[in-house]
This record gives structure tokens, C-alpha cells and sequence, in this order.
């Protein structure tokens, strides 16, 4: 005879499936409870929460799972990362960019624009799909600083100042321009340098408006903060002037264009650093005032140099400084000082007795030419000061054993170890100074490349420099590295036909990129070069 299974009874059924279920429901739970607190933040940075006694991976469940989340590709890269599983975040519309202070208006209305989204203002209410930008001051972290969790389909961006909230929303807008959308988690950042910078020799290149404001939003979208504009040399001197009309060059910036370039910088948060380079790289100065040029005891004029023995040569440079004080509101200035060519004579006291003369007068009988372009070099710094002006100068305009000492306040732009009587930046660092990375040997774009420069490439950057590489190949004691305040790409313009302003912007695109790596994360980067630049391809 045949042998039947017999059927269950109907409630022996039900109650398995009522097991079942409820199997699934804590599977579910479980994988929920390591998300929410992998996406919390507890525990350190960048590593993933797990229950006591499990794995990293949530039991399989009847709901859809996510995968942990990845940080950002960003560049800089983010520092740290704490990942979690969900769904991430994308613009779509009808999604609003609120924030809870009206100081954070230009960021809110500036992120809305750029993904497409609808800027609401202050709101206190919650949407799906919100992006929050908040302040939450006291937190004891720096001004840069920010964090950016994004939970629950909506995007929350916090920093103790405007700054770094600003940053957060460039971390928001390139995870959704290179990813499609900003991974589930909490991304905590902050730069390792307070200062990071490009510079533009404008004086002996004339740069549109229009090309400078490009810069700026590239500048910006790379969490840059500093724009240097050398605007003043022997070639050209380019902005407007009120006090001195006659030194102006014909292609030059009206005052008009530089309070939307600085105001475009401001809305970025980038400080516009101005440089008049003096005592040398006068020329375009001294061309119209040609009574004021250096001249030897032969009688032959000296170029670019201007005669720091008369009062009239401070008096002019002092107006200049005066004026675009007014222009130039950010709280840094550049006074150059650099390759003043009374001091690269064999004897400097002989070759120009006027100045000797004068360095006695204001010293002593043992004041020396040094002594008196340390002396013009302060008085100067004195009058940025009186505008409330951080003064910093090129290190071949730091001289060694003179009775004037350099102000104490004077940063020192280290940008090369070739000058006269060449100095390790262990010097300047060893006295005490505070220090900013210019080192020509990596970060010099020079037009045309004479002498023995060479275009500089973004990977021997990301791959040899770090901040504390100021002269050369080799890098200071670590010891030094809280006096090294960041650094700059420079772009100087000594053969200025050689590249158009769009050859420039192009060749220099890469090299800013592994520039600003460097200085925002101090550590190895994790991505290879080839990996880097298609990142940054994909960036735009």
C-alpha cells in the first residue's frame, strides 16, 4: 500500500509562518541597527559600527539591502569617512537647500543653483530630500572644518563657520557631479593648511577680468582660499589708479573689475592677496617717474630698482599701498622684496655710494645698503599694518647679518635657494618665522621657460611635494611643520607671448589639482596618478 505525508493542521501553519516572519523582521532589524550606527559615527573615523559578536554584513532579509557606502572621490580627497548602508542622496526636483542661519544665504542660494534645486531659505521644517546647511559654533574644531552626513535621503551640512560649510557644499557638488550622487554616511574634513593658494604675475601678462573670475570659481570648487595678483613690475603695471594715473599701463584692470573680481573671491571665500613688488620690479613705476631710478656711481641706471635714498621713492609706493588698501579689503599683503639689484654688486657700498650715504645717516656709521633695504622693507610692512594687513615677502629680501632685523610679523614666501647669499629655510624656521611654500622648483609656471625653468607637472607634485618641501627635493624637519601656514602655485608671465591666457588656464589645471592635495591631507594619497586624473577628468 502506497504511503501519504499526512497535512499538517491549518494552526500548525500558521505558527511557522508566524516564525518565519518573525526571523526575517530581526534579520531586518539587525542590518538596520549596523547601518544607523555605522551612519551615527561611534567609534573612530572611517571604520564601520559592529554588533557585539557579528560580522560587517547584515543577515539576508525579504527588504532590498544596500551595500556600505564608499567615501567621495573628491579633490582633495575627504579626510575622513564613516560609511553606512542606504541609498545615498541625488538631486531631483522639488528638493529644497535650507539652511538655519541667513549667514549661510550665499551658500545656500550658490549649491542650489549649481544642482538644480530650490533655494528656500531659513526653514525649520523637514522635507524629503532636503539639503540643510547649519552652524554649530562652539564645537571646538577649526573654521574650515565641516560635516556632512547624509541619512535618510536627505543631506545635512554642519561647520563652526561659514567656510567650512562653503567646503562642504564643494564635497556635496563634486560627490553628485563624479558619482551621481553623494553616498550614504558621515564625511568629517578639515585642511591641514591654512593657507593654499594660486598666484598670477598680471603686471607682465595683461588677464582679463573674465578669465581671473574663471580661476576663482575653479579655485573655489577645489576648496582654495588665496588669489595673489602681482600687478605691479618692470612690464606693466595693470589696475587703475586714482593716486598715480600716469603709472598705469594701457591694458590694465579698472577698479570696477577688481571689486567684482574680490567680491566673486569673497563669495568663495578666497582672500585676494595684492602684491607691489618693491624695491625692485619698480620699472613700470619709474618709467614715468624717471627721477627716481636707481642709478650707479657711473651714472647708470639700475633696472627696476628705485632709489630707496630718496624720500619721494617711499612716498609714491606708500600712496599706492595707501590706496589699494581700500580695494583690496582681505587681510594679507605681499611686499616683494626681492632681487633688488643695488645688493647683487660685488660691493654694494662702493657701486652706490647714495645709498651708503643714506645707510649711515639712518644706522650708524657701520649701516650697510642691506640695512637699508631691511629698513625700506619694514617701513613698508608698517604701512600695510596700519590697514590691519599681515605683511609677507619673498626670502631673498630676508638678509643675513644686518644690525635691521626684518619686523618680526613678516612671513616669509620661500619660493628659492639660487638668490645671493641663498639661506636654508631652516633659518628662517629656526628663528622662528612663519613660512609659506612659493618653492620654484615644483610649483613655478614660467612662460616660456627660460633660464632653467621648466613647466611644472601635477604628478612629480602629487607624487615628490608635500608643504615641507620648501627648497628643492628635500623636506624640513617635521618638527617645523606647524610654522609652514600652506603654500601657492605660481604663474609667472617672463615671456608673456608664449602661451595664451587659455594655454595657461589648461596647463595648469592638473598641476592645482595635486597642489591642493597636498596641502588639504597631509598623508599619502590613496589614489594612484592615473586614477587621480581621471578623477579629475571626471570632475571637470
Amino acid at each position: 500500500m502506497s504511503q501519504h505525508r499526512r497535512r499538517p493542521p491549518a494552526r500548525k501553519v500558521k505558527q511557522r509562518r508566524l516564525v518565519v516572519a518573525a526571523v526575517a523582521a530581526l534579520a531586518v532589524a539587525a542590518g538596520a541597527g549596523i547601518a544607523l550606527r555605522a551612519a551615527d559615527g561611534d567609534g573612530p573615523a572611517g571604520s564601520v559600527a559592529q554588533p557585539s559578536g557579528g560580522t560587517s554584513e547584515a543577515s539576508p532579509g525579504p527588504t532590498r539591502s544596500y551595500p556600505l557606502s564608499r567615501a567621495p572621490r573628491t579633490i582633495p580627497a575627504v579626510r575622513s569617512h564613516t560609511p553606512a548602508r542606504g541609498p545615498g542622496w541625488k538631486p531631483a526636483p522639488g528638493h529644497r537647500v535650507v539652511v538655519d542661519d541667513a549667514r549661510l544665504a550665499d551658500e545656500g542660494r550658490l549649491i542650489a543653483g549649481e544642482l538644480g534645486l530650490t533655494y528656500a531659505g531659513e526653514r525649520d521644517d523637514v522635507r524629503a530630500g532636503d539639503v540643510r546647511l547649519a552652524l554649530n559654533r562652539g564645537g571646538g574644531a577649526g573654521p574650515e572644518s565641516y560635516t556632512m552626513t547624509v541619512r535618510g535621503g536627505r543631506v545635512d551640512i554642519s561647520g563652526p563657520a561659514d567656510a567650512g560649510v562653503f567646503y562642504g557644499t564643494r564635497t556635496l557638488k563634486q560627490a553628485v557631479r563624479g558619482g551621481g550622487a553623494a553616498p550614504e554616511g558621515v564625511v568629517r574634513d578639515e585642511p591641514a593648511k591654512p593657507r593654499r593658494g594660486l598666484m598670477l604675475d598680471i603686471a607682465r601678462k595683461h588677464f582679463t577680468a573674465g578669465w581671473i573670475e574663471d580661476r576663482i570659481r575653479e579655485l573655489g570648487d577645489l576648496k582654495f582660499n588665496e588669489l595673489g595678483l602681482h600687478f605691479s613690475d618692470d612690464q606693466g603695471f595693470r589696475i587703475e589708479s586714482d593716486s598715480h594715473p600716469e603709472v598705469v599701463s594701457a591694458q590694465h584692470l579698472t577698479k570696477a573689475e577688481v571689486r567684482k573680481i574680490v567680491e566673486l573671491a569673497e563669495s568663495r571665500h578666497i582672500t585676494v592677496v595684492p602684491e607691489i613688488d618693491s624695491p625692485g620690479h619698480l620699472g613700470a613705476v619709474i618709467a614715468a617717474h624717471p627721477d627716481l631710478q636707481l642709478r650707479n656711481a657711473g651714472g647708470v641706471a639700475t633696472r627696476g630698482a628705485i632709489d630707496i635714498s630718496k624720500d619721494a621713492s617711499a612716498e609714491i609706493v606708500d600712496d599706492l599701498l595707501d590706496e589699494y588698501a581700500g580695494l583690496f579689503p582681505g587681510s594679507q599683503w605681499h611686499l616683494g622684496g626681492d632681487e633688488y639689484q643695488a645688493l647683487t654688486a660685488a660691493d654694494p657700498e662702493a657701486s652706490y655710494p647714495q645709498l651708503a650715504a643714506a645707510a649711515r645717516k639712518a644706522y650708524g656709521a657701520g649701516g650697510t645698503v642691506a640695512d637699508l633695504a631691511t629698513g625700506w622693507l619694514n617701513d613698508r610692512a608698517d604701512t600695510v599694518r596700519a590697514h590691519g594687513r599681515t605683511p609677507r615677502a619673498w626670502n631673498d629680501g630676508f638678509f643675513r647679518d644686518t644690525s635691521v632685523r626684518p619686523a618680526g610679523d613678516l612671513q616669509v614666501a620661500y619660493w628659492t635657494g639660487k638668490e645671493i647669499g641663498a639661506r636654508q629655510p631652516a633659518e628662517y624656521l629656526s628663528a622662528g618665522r612663519k613660512v609659506l611654500n612659493y618653492n620654484d622648483e615644483y610649483l613655478y609656471y614660467v612662460l616660456g621657460e627660460p633660464q632653467t625653468f621648466v613647466y611644472p607637472t601635477g604628478r612629480r607634485i602629487y607624487e615628490e611635494w608635500t608643504p615641507r618641501v620648501l627648497r628643492g627635493s628635500t623636506a624640513v624637519p617635521a618638527s617645523y611643520d606647524d610654522q609652514i601656514l600652506g603654500g601657492s602655485f605660481a604663474v609667472w608671465c617672463d615671456l608673456s607671448g608664449s602661451q595664451t591666457q587659455d594655454q595657461v588656464a589648461a596647463g595648469i589645471r592638473l598641476p592645482l589639482r595635486a597642489t591642493v592635495q597636498k596641502l588639504w591631507d597631509p598623508r599619502e594619497p590613496e589614489l594612484s596618478w592615473t586614477e587621480f586624473t581621471a578623477l579629475a577628468d571626471r570632475l571637470g
